[in-house]
């Protein structure tokens, strides 16, 4: 490709609503345009970056035996209303009517209609197992769309769903999709972690994550660098103290703690250690089988952090309580809560928590805390004690092979197995060899192909610029000729390199702008092109040309006869 025949759109700042870097430098680099909040457009050189990750994704699924269809965008409601998540999605689905007044989604996913499909196709036990997948555009509603692509509200996804005779076929599946996914992350050129994760609102058994790592994760990741364990924070469990409790060894008393309602501050303001404080969270939560919220309070040590998603497992659906509803119950304002002296007020403690002794907790009253607190004398065991909190680095790893460190990640691959949640809800069935009608296993796994566009950014990248893995770059190489409108010996040079690469089947961009020098290194520095040649009449009066490897320090001379050798050697080495 020349430049004078393509579309190269920087910017030398990036626009003011961009946050994170990968959304900074596709502004800037021309990759993307915003047309809406959390819309975009793809321009070409975007274009090339995404079709190259598709194409890469689509060759590892053909390859472990899915068979790629494209469904449509637009769903039925009765499908969803069938499923039951017409009213579980919430506002994130895009719901409208039709000319008839007809509800329809704007699918952000397919387990319906897929499941619709193989439940019309799908008879006897013959025809399975299949593993259909797509690649499509999806759209989700986010209340706030941001980062770029990285949580827009328009996004290319891969989505595939495999049904089965039995569990033990679709774990066999299962398996196959963490390999296909971990070679195509391989393959990408990224760095990557699959863990263990919840499985959420989609639901199932069992799932696990990949993550692109990068300091500017959402996700955190906890993982044992001495095995094989890893596991997203929200689901990594946080063991018990191995040692046990210890005895009592102070009385309880009640301290004048002015103005301090955060354990850092009253632990500093008694000169005690944070470790030594419990934090209580009020909440109102509506147990299993139950339809109307009571109030509770969850326990854990001053320097932990609340895990939302274990906790919703002990307790059911819950929310934080109002101050309101925390003075009706307590008779005290935030800040100042403990577990001593509540009554029949539900306690849930992390099981660090139920190990510790003469611990420091609020004590029901504004301005004052209790100290030398213990379970079993100053206050009941709790009703229930469970793994409420974030593990944190330095834990021991559940594995029990060496503690755990916790690195950030973007997660751009879900792998789900949803057994029968949908395939019961829309009976999908098939006949067994004895003629006996039974539901089929399902599992779903899906990438976020545009999301991992921003997620390579954020991993790959310097002052200068995007620095794109070679699989993924817009161009594998490119040529700077200095002076190609001027020199006769540039341009014949240049002309004659450019066609001598892609005559051997490199993807090669020759810039044939009549720009600066400096412009156009810079330009091919931010788009994130793996090699550059320079072609320069003082270069070629010594027979060669200038190279230098996006993340090298220093340009190196290479003989012009042998260039085109020298540029496979690099290639082949990426």
């Amino acid at each position: 490709m020349r430049t004078s025949n393509y579309f190269i759109s920087t910017l030398k700042e990036a626009p003011a609503d961009a946050e994170i870097v990968s959304h900074q430098l596709m502004m800037r680099a021309g990759l993307i345009k915003r047309l809406a909040g959390g819309i975009y457009t793809w321009m070409p050189l975007g274009l090339r970056v995404l079709r190259k990750v598709e194409n890469i994704v689509r060759e590892e699924m053909d390859r472990a035996g899915a068979v790629e269809l494209l469904m449509p965008a637009v769903q039925p409601a009765e499908l969803w209303q069938e499923s039951g998540r017409w009213d579980q999605y919430g506002p994130e689905l895009l719901r409208l009517k039709d000319r008839h007044q007809r509800d329809f989604v704007i699918g952000p996913t397919h387990e319906e209609v897929v499941t619709d499909i193989v439940r019309r196709e799908i008879k006897s036990y013959r025809q399975l197992p299949v593993h259909f997948y797509q690649v499509q555009m999806k759209f989700r509603d986010e209340i706030r769309p941001r980062f770029g692509v990285m949580r827009g509200r328009e996004f290319l996804m891969k989505d595939g769903y495999s049904f089965h005779t039995s569990y033990e076929d679709l774990q066999r599946e299962y398996r196959n999709m963490f390999d296909t996914y971990s070679r195509i992350f391989t393959r990408l050129g990224l760095k990557f972690r699959a863990v263990a994760a919840d499985t959420g609102s989609i639901g199932g058994t069992g799932s696990h994550e990949f993550h692109v790592l990068a300091d500017s994760g959402e996700d955190a990741l906890a993982y044992c660098p001495d095995s094989d364990y890893a596991a997203n924070v929200e689901l990594a469990e946080a063991l018990a103290p191995a040692t046990p409790r210890a005895a009592a060894t102070a009385a309880m008393a009640k301290v004048a703690t002015p103005e301090k309602k955060r354990c850092e501050d009253v632990a500093e303001f008694l000169g005690a250690p944070l470790t030594q404080t419990v934090k209580a969270i009020a909440v109102m939560c509506t147990p299993k089988g139950e339809t109307e919220a009571r109030f509770a309070m969850l326990l854990l040590r001053g320097d932990h952090d609340l895990n939302e998603v274990k906790t919703q497992k002990i307790v059911g659906d819950f929310r934080f309580a109002r101050d309101d509803e925390i003075v009706a119950a307590l008779g005290c304002e935030p800040g100042y809560l403990g577990p001593v002296g509540i009554g029949g007020i539900p306690v849930f403690a992390d099981r660090t928590v139920a190990a510790m002794s003469d611990f420091i907790c609020g004590a029901n009253d504004a301005g004052y805390h209790l100290t030398g607190v213990n379970f079993g004398r100053d206050l009941p065991e709790p009703a229930q004690v469970a793994d409420l909190r974030n593990a944190v680095a330095g834990d021991p790893s559940p594995d029990g092979k060496g503690r755990l460190e916790i690195c950030r990640g973007i997660e751009v691959g879900h792998i789900f197995q949803l057994r029968k949640k949908y395939s019961e809800a829309l009976k999908c069935c098939f006949l067994d060899v004895n003629g006996q009608s039974q539901v089929m296993e399902m599992g779903c796994y899906g990438i976020g192909v545009s999301r991992i566009v921003g997620a390579a950014i954020e991993q790959c990248h310097d002052a200068r610029g995007i620095v794109f893995p070679r699989a993924i770059a817009p161009f594998e190489v490119c040529i700077v000729p200095m002076g190609y409108a001027k020199s006769e010996a540039v341009k014949a040079a240049a002309d004659r390199l450019y066609a001598d690469l892609r005559a051997a089947g490199i993807d090669v961009l020759l810039d044939d702008r009549n720009e600066r020098p400096g412009v156009m290194f810079a330009d091919m520095e931010l788009i994130g092109i793996p090699h550059r040649i320079v072609v320069g009449e003082r270069g070629l009066g010594e027979g060669k040309l200038e190279y230098k490897g996006r993340t090298d320090a220093e340009a190196e001379m290479v003989p012009l006869d042998a260039i085109g050798e020298f540029i496979k050697t690099k290639l082949c080495a990426a």
